[in-house]
């Protein structure tokens, strides 16, 4: 395993730095990450010269947001197979390394198959290592276009849902361009909100314990412009109850066949007072965060991570992805037990639409979704 950082680039107007690229220097190919584990306070890149670097920059949360995971995937095989290192044992580290994120599979999966497309038809490993990057470079871009439709149908819905602009809508993580190849997700709306002069407020929801919201969606939202305010998690019921929150917006890491959706762990508290307090809870993702192979909310494997993320608070400017337990500051007696779930599932009674690139469903049913999965794969043939 071998990585490095590049240097720090210059903070200049919207976000400059690409969430993910693939590199080709003289002594290799490499996949080159934003790490986001040190943003706000500085945009430096982890370079990736094999796919193990890849596995610990994903299990770090050096790069993450479902859409991201599905293309650093797909890279990792690709880099995998073009440096002439094992690809099934790659794909397989890469596709383990975070279970609850349908897409990083699914991207995994979809350079390893045309990788062994090639082989299969006698092809040599330069071939079919050609095909994997292939693959992985239009993951990238459909993701990048998926981004813009999801934008469009999602402020077209809003201005459905809340006639007359001036939304004021919370958001819960990060689902920007920070998780896409594109604008992001959920984000991605409220900034197409933001450019039709629609979005009156951006409440960002600090996401503990990791603080995507704070350190991550505030730095997007501050360098587009926006209009935004951060709170913590458990000010939002107070906000709902001050008639403060017209829309609420997340993204999903896993949508089961059902229509529930596993998404960063607050999200569900979030459905159950936009429901009490009738403000709508819309889910934004691409089709290929929908996993038919999962029927229900019970069946998704919710990720649970290290206790010291909730017993610590991360010193600022830890150097590098990966700093040990240990290096942040306790708040905690010493051997205090912690329950950490990444993530929480939303049922989709509570859900008033899921939005992707291909439409609205609404309400949402399995029957609704696996229509709009069909409409997907007719388009994708």
């Amino acid at each position: 395993m071998a990585d490095h950082y590049a240097q720090p680039r210059e903070d200049s107007g919207p976000t400059q730095t690409p969430a993910i690229r693939w590199h080709e220097p003289p002594e290799g190919p490499v996949v080159v990450l934003l790490d986001q584990t040190r943003l706000p306070a500085e945009e430096v890149e982890l370079v990736c010269t094999d796919a193990p670097a890849l596995v610990e920059a994903i299990r770090t949360l050096a790069v993450r947001g479902a859409p991201l995971l599905g293309i650093a995937g797909a890279y990792g095989v690709a880099l995998a197979a073009v440096r002439g290192f094992d690809v099934e044992e790659a794909a397989q580290a890469l596709a383990g390394a975070r279970p609850t994120a349908v897409n990083l599979a699914v991207g995994v999966r979809r350079a390893r198959a045309a990788h062994r497309a090639v082989l299969s038809a006698g092809g040599d490993e330069a071939a079919a290592a050609a095909a994997a990057l292939a693959a992985a470079r239009a993951l990238h871009r459909e993701d990048a276009e998926a981004s813009s439709r999801m934008a469009r149908h999602g402020l077209a819905l809003l201005d459905e849902l809340l006639p007359g602009g001036s939304h004021r809508v919370l958001t819960h993580c990060n689902t920007g361009a920070l998780v896409s190849g594109g604008e992001g997700t959920a984000f991605a709306v409220a900034l197409a909100a933001h450019r039709a002069g629609q979005l009156r407020r951006l409440w960002v929801d600090e996401t503990r314990p990791l603080l995507q919201g704070a350190r991550l969606t505030a730095y997007e939202a501050a360098r587009s412009g926006m209009a935004y305010t951060l709170l913590t998690d458990n000010a939002a019921g107070s906000l709902f109850a001050a008639g403060e929150v017209d829309a609420v917006l997340i993204g999903a890491d896993r949508i089961a066949a059902d229509g529930s959706v596993a998404n960063k762990v607050g999200s569900y508290p979030l459905a159950v007072l936009a429901r009490y307090h009738h403000v709508p809870f819309v889910v934004v993702a691409p089709v290929t965060t929908i996993d038919p192979d999962t029927p229900d909310g019970a069946s998704i494997e919710v990720e649970q991570r290290a206790g010291h993320e909730v017993t610590e608070i991360a010193a600022p400017q830890v150097p590098g992805a990966g700093a040990e337990p240990g290096g942040g500051i306790p708040v905690a007696p010493l051997g205090t037990q912690a329950y950490n779930p990444a993530f929480d599932v939303t049922p989709p009674e509570l859900i008033t639409a899921i939005v992707t690139e291909e439409g609205v469903v609404s309400p949402v049913t399995a029957e609704a979704l696996a229509e709009l999965c069909d409409l997907s794969r007719q388009v994708t043939i």
